[in-house]
C-alpha cells in the first residue's frame, strides 16, 4: 500500500530571500538535523541573469532502525538524490527528492515548494507532500513502513524549527534585509551544465493534485464570516488551502500525519462533493472517530452527508419548533460552558416522564428535538472557540439520575432511547467531550447493560459515574465546572432555567393514529429525495413530461454505491412502465424501486434520441445539473451501471477489469430529485441556473463548484 503525506501550508513571516538564506546554512550538512549526514554536489546551473539556480545533491540519512534491519540491509544509510530549482525572478524554490538506496525495493518520492505568500510579499509559505511506496524488503515490509513513516514524521516540524533557527541566527548577525533578484547587463555564468543536460523548467507544481485542497489563512486581513457561522478567509490564489497557524487556532495541535489525513480526505470530499464541503471540524470528527483511517471516517462521513441531505437535517434549527409539551415536560437545556469552555448541557433523566412524553408527542418529535440540541451544541462549539480563542469542539452532558427508577425502563421507552443513541452516535461523533452522570441509583446498572452496547468505545471513555452524594468535594462535579454555576438543584447557589418536568398529563396523550396523523414533518418518512436501485441490465430511468419548450429540467442525485452513467433522453411517445421479470435466475432482480421506461423493442434514433453526452459518476459524488428543453414531449433521466470497458470493441484491459472486481456488489443505489422549471421562473444565466430546492449543506464551509457544461445544459458535481 502507497503512504502519502501532504502538509498544510506553513508561513514563515520573512521574505522569501531571508527564507533561502536560512535555507542554504543546511548544506552541506546541518549539526540540527542528525539524521543529515552530509551532501555532496553531482551538478550545478546558473542561467546567464542568474535568475536560475539549479543545484544537484546526494544526500546521506542516517536510518533509526534495528540493528539487525541494517545488518540484513547491508547499508548503515540510505542516499537520496535532490535536485533544488531555484527562480529569483518568480521567487520561488522547489525541491525534488527520491531515494537512491534500495530503488528497485522501495519508492519514495517527495516534493517541497517555497513560494511567495499569495496575501503578503514580505511572508513565504512553504508545502510538502510525499509518497512511500515498499515493494519489497526482505520480508521487512510492514516494519520498513512503519520505521520510515515514524522517521519522517518526527523530522517534519523539525524541518521549520531549523529554519526559523537560521533566521533567527541571520537576524542576531545584523543581517535584516537580502535584496531581490533584479536583472544584470552582463553576467558571467558559474560552473555550467552542459546545454543538453540543461533541464527544461516547468512552473511550479501544484502540490493539491499529488495530495490536498487546503484553505489559505492569513493575518493580515479580518475573518470574514460566511453564512454557516465559520470564520473564512479573502479570496487570495491560494484561498483553498489550509495553513497550519489556521489548523492550530481553530482545529488543535495535530500530529503531522493527522493533519496530512484531514488534508486528504479535504480533497476527496472536493472532487466528488462539489459546493458541499463540510467544515474542517466536522471532518476532523468522523477522522477522531476512526483514529485517522482514512477509508473507514470516508465511509461513515459520506454516509452522514447522505442522511443529513436526505432528511434535511440541515434546516432543523430553521424550521423546527417543539410542541409546548415538550417545552414544558422536556428536562434539558444548555447551562454555561464548562472549565475547559465547553458548552454545557444538563438533562435530569429521573425528572423525565418519558412514557408520557412519547405518548403525547411521539417518538419523531422527541429525536428531532434531540437532533436539534446536537445540531445547536455544535454552534456554541464555534461560538465558544472564538470566544476562548482556542479550539472547542465538543460539549460536556450533566446527566442528573435522581428519581430514575423502573418506570422509566419501560420498553418502547427504552427502544426510543436506542434508536436516538444509535443516530447521534452515527452522525454526531466526537461531539461529546465528557459525560457526567450524577446520583445514579440503584436501578442504573440496569439501564446502563441495555444501552452499552450501542455506546462507541472511545464515548464511554467519557462516562464519569457518582452514585449518591459522591459528586460533593474534591474529586467530584466542581473539578469539571466552577462553583458558581452549580445548579441549585444539585446543592449550588446558581438557578438553573431548565424545566423541572413531572408527569405529563394523560388529557395531553394522543392516540397512535393521531401521532402518524400529526401535521409535522416526519423526519424519517418525508423527503424531496427518492432512493433507487440500479442493477446490471436494469436501469432506473425518470419520466418527465414537457408540454412546452423551453422548460428546464434539473435535477439533484447522489451516487450511494456503485458506478453509474447518466443519460437524458428525448421521445415523442409515451413510454410504459417496465418491471424485470424472473425469466434468468442469474440476472438479480432489481427491488421496487428500479422503474424502466425503454422498451427493448425502441431504437435509439428512431424512436428516442440522446439530448445530452453520457456523463459517469463515481460512488460517492453529487451531481446537481439542468437541460434546457428545445421539444415538448417525453424526456426519460436514466441512470445504469456503469463498466469500464462497455461501448469498446478492444478486449478490456486489465486495469478496468480490475477495477471492476473491486465494486462492493452488482447492485448500484442512488438519490435524486428533479423538478421542473418554466422558462420565465428561472434566474439568471442558464449556467448559473439550479434547482430551488437544491440546498447546500449547513455543514459546507465553501461554495467552490466545479462544473461541465454544455450548449443546452449544466452539470456540476
Amino acid at each position: 500500500m502507497v503512504q502519502k503525506y501532504q502538509s498544510p501550508v506553513r508561513v514563515y513571516k520573512y521574505t522569501f530571500e531571508m527564507v533561502m538564506a536560512a535555507y542554504e546554512k543546511r548544506f552541506p550538512t546541518c549539526p540540527l538535523i542528525p539524521v543529515f549526514l552530509g551532501s555532496e554536489k553531482l551538478s550545478e546551473y546558473k542561467s546567464e541573469d542568474e535568475s536560475l539556480h539549479i543545484v544537484e545533491r546526494s544526500c546521506k540519512l542516517n536510518v533509526d532502525a534495528p540493528r539487525l534491519l541494517k545488518k540484513i540491509a547491508g547499508v548503515e544509510y540510505v542516499s537520496f538524490i535532490q535536485k533544488n530549482t531555484v527562480n529569483w525572478k518568480e521567487r520561488t524554490l522547489l525541491i525534488e527528492a527520491h531515494n537512491e538506496t534500495f530503488s528497485n525495493r522501495v519508492i519514495v518520492n517527495e516534493i517541497c515548494s517555497y513560494r511567495v505568500h499569495p496575501d503578503n510579499e514580505e511572508w513565504t509559505c512553504f508545502e510538502q507532500s510525499a509518497s512511500l511506496d515498499i515493494r519489497s524488503f526482505f520480508g521487512f515490509e510492514s516494519t520498513v513502513e512503519k520505521i520510515a513513516m515514524r522517521q519522517y514524521t518526527a523530522n517534519i516540524k523539525r524541518g521549520k524549527e531549523v529554519i526559523e533557527h537560521y533566521l533567527n541566527e541571520l537576524t542576531a548577525q545584523g543581517i535584516k534585509h537580502i535584496p531581490r533578484w533584479t536583472p544584470r547587463a552582463t553576467v558571467t555564468t558559474t560552473e555550467k551544465m552542459p546545454e543538453n543536460s540543461r533541464p527544461v523548467i516547468a512552473p511550479l507544481p501544484d502540490l493539491r493534485v499529488e495530495s490536498s485542497e487546503l484553505l489559505a489563512h492569513s493575518s493580515t486581513k479580518e475573518p470574514l464570516t460566511n453564512l454557516c457561522g465559520q470564520e473564512t478567509l479573502p479570496t487570495t490564489p491560494d484561498a483553498d488551502k489550509l495553513d497550519a497557524d489556521y489548523i492550530e487556532r481553530y482545529l488543535g495541535q495535530l500530529t503531522p500525519m493527522q493533519e496530512s489525513c484531514l488534508i486528504q480526505l479535504r480533497q476527496w470530499l472536493q472532487e466528488t462533493h462539489k459546493g458541499k464541503i463540510p467544515k474542517d471540524e466536522h471532518i476532523l470528527r468522523f477522522l477522531r472517530a476512526r483514529d485517522f483511517n482514512i477509508e473507514k471516517a470516508r465511509e461513515i462521513l459520506c454516509q452522514s452527508l447522505t442522511w443529513r441531505k436526505q432528511y434535511q437535517v440541515d434546516y432543523i434549527l430553521q424550521v423546527w419548533r417543539p410542541p409546548q409539551v415538550l417545552v414544558d415536560y422536556y428536562t434539558g437545556g444548555w447551562h454555561y460552558h464548562d472549565k475547559d469552555g465547553r458548552p454545557l448541557y444538563i438533562l435530569r433523566l429521573g425528572q423525565m416522564d418519558t412514557k408520557g412524553l412519547l405518548k403525547a408527542v411521539g417518538e419523531e418529535a422527541i429525536l428531532r428535538h434531540v437532533l436539534s440540541i446536537n445540531e445547536d451544541g455544535q454552534k456554541r462549539c464555534e461560538d465558544n472557540t472564538k470566544v476562548f480563542g482556542r479550539p472547542i469542539t465538543s460539549w460536556t452532558c450533566l446527566v442528573d439520575l435522581e428519581g430514575l427508577n423502573m418506570r422509566h425502563l419501560w420498553r418502547p421507552g427504552v427502544k426510543a432511547l436506542l434508536r436516538i443513541i444509535e443516530v447521534v452516535e452515527a452522525n454526531y461523533p466526537e461531539t461529546l467531550g465528557r459525560l457526567l452522570i450524577l446520583r445514579a441509583p440503584r436501578v442504573f446498572p440496569v439501564l446502563w447493560t441495555l444501552v452499552n452496547p450501542f455506546i462507541n468505545e472511545n464515548t464511554r471513555q467519557k462516562f464519569l459515574i457518582y452514585s449518591g452524594n459522591n459528586y460533593q468535594g474534591t474529586g467530584g462535579l466542581i473539578d469539571y465546572i466552577d462553583k458558581e454555576i452549580v445548579p441549585d438543584f444539585l446543592g449550588g447557589d446558581c438557578l438553573c432555567n431548565i424545566p423541572e418536568g413531572g408527569m405529563v398529563p394523560k388529557s395531553l396523550y394522543q392516540t397512535e393514529e393521531m401521532l402518524e396523523n400529526a401535521d409535522q414533518i416526519k423526519l424519517w418518512t418525508e423527503t424531496i429525495y427518492q432512493s433507487a436501485t440500479v442493477v446490471k441490465g436494469a436501469p432506473h430511468e425518470k419520466l418527465i413530461e414537457i408540454l412546452e419548450a423551453s422548460s428546464v429540467i434539473t435535477w439533484d442525485f447522489d451516487i450511494l454505491k456503485g458506478d453509474v452513467v447518466f443519460n437524458i433522453f428525448h421521445s415523442k411517445r409515451a413510454p410504459q412502465i417496465i418491471r424485470k421479470d424472473s425469466a434468468n435466475p442469474l440476472v438479480p432482480l432489481p427491488s421496487g424501486d428500479n422503474v424502466q421506461l425503454i422498451e427493448k423493442s425502441w431504437v435509439l434514433g428512431v424512436d428516442y434520441s440522446s439530448v445530452e453526452t453520457p456523463l459517469i459518476c463515481r460512488e460517492g459524488e453529487c451531481v446537481q445539473g439542468s437541460h434546457v428543453t428545445r421539444w415538448p414531449g417525453f424526456y426519460i433521466l436514466q441512470w445504469k451501471m456503469h463498466s469500464p470497458w462497455s461501448g469498446s470493441s478492444n478486449l478490456p484491459h486489465v486495469d478496468d477489469v480490475l477495477a471492476s472486481l473491486q465494486v462492493s456488489s452488482h447492485k448500484c443505489k442512488i438519490m435524486f430529485y428533479t423538478e421542473v422549471l418554466a422558462s420565465e421562473d428561472f434566474r439568471g444565466s442558464m449556467t448559473s441556473l439550479e434547482s430551488c430546492h437544491s440546498g447546500f449543506s449547513q455543514l459546507s464551509a465553501g461554495t467552490t463548484s466545479s462544473s461541465q457544461s454544455q450548449s443546452s445544459s449544466h452539470i456540476s458535481r
